[in-house]
C-alpha cells in the first residue's frame, strides 16, 4: 500500500526563486517537479508539436522544434489563443505530474513531501488538488535584478497575469521569503517540510 506522501504545490512570482526553493526541497529529500520542464517535455513530443503546428504555422516549430518563445508572443497577445493552448496542455501535464505523483509515494524511504512547482497556481485555480501549498516572496528590487539576469523584461510586464506576492501570500499554506541566503531558505523549507504532517 502507497504511503501517505503530502502533495504540495510550490508557486511564486517571477524571479522570486521558485527553481532555487525546488532545488533546496530536493536536497532536503522531497521528490520534486517543474510543471514548466513538463511542458518543455511535452513539446519535444509529436502530439504537442503537431497540435500548435496545425494551430499556428510552421513557423513556431521550425526544423520540426518548438520555438516556445514563438508560441508565447501568440498567446500573450491573444486570450483566445492562450485558453486554446491551455486547453491543450493542462490534461496532458496533469497525466504526467499524476504519474510522477505514483511513483514517488512507491520511494522507500518515504520522502517527506512530492513538490510542484507551478508558476499561475492559483490563477489557474489548480490549488484545491494539493494538501498545502507554498509561495516564495522576494522583494521587487531582487525580483526585477533576478529577472533582467535571465533576459526577462521588466516583472510588471511579465506578471500582469499574475496575483500580487502579496495575494499569492494570503491564498498560501506556507509563505517563504527568498531575498536572504540559501542557509536562510533552507532553514525557513526545512520547517515547512516538518510542519507538513501536523
Amino acid at each position: 500500500m502507497p504511503q501517505p506522501v503530502p502533495f504540495v504545490g510550490l508557486t511564486g512570482g517571477l524571479g522570486a526563486g521558485k527553481s532555487t526553493a525546488l532545488d533546496v526541497l530536493r536536497e532536503l529529500g522531497a521528490e520534486t517537479i517543474s510543471s514548466d520542464a513538463v511542458v518543455h517535455e511535452l513539446y519535444g513530443e509529436p502530439e504537442l508539436r503537431d497540435a500548435v503546428v496545425a494551430r499556428w504555422g510552421p513557423e513556431v516549430a521550425p526544423g520540426g522544434v518548438v520555438d516556445r518563445a514563438a508560441v508565447a508572443r501568440r498567446v500573450f497577445a491573444d486570450e483566445d489563443e492562450r485558453r486554446w493552448l491551455e486547453q491543450l496542455l493542462w490534461p496532458l501535464v496533469g497525466a504526467r505530474v499524476a504519474e510522477w505523483l505514483g511513483a514517488a509515494r512507491e520511494r522507500v524511504p518515504v520522502p517527506p513531501a512530492a513538490v510542484v512547482e507551478v508558476p499561475l497556481l492559483f490563477e489557474a485555480g489548480l490549488a484545491d488538488a494539493y494538501d498545502a501549498t507554498i509561495a516564495v516572496l522576494a522583494a521587487e528590487e531582487v525580483r526585477s535584478e533576478r529577472a533582467a539576469a535571465r533576459g526577462h523584461e521588466h516583472v510588471g510586464e511579465r506578471d500582469a497575469r499574475q496575483l500580487s506576492q502579496e495575494e499569492k501570500a494570503a491564498k498560501a499554506t506556507f509563505v517563504v521569503r527568498n531575498d536572504g541566503t540559501i542557509g536562510e531558505l533552507r532553514a525557513q523549507l526545512s520547517d515547512v517540510l516538518g510542519n507538513l504532517g501536523t
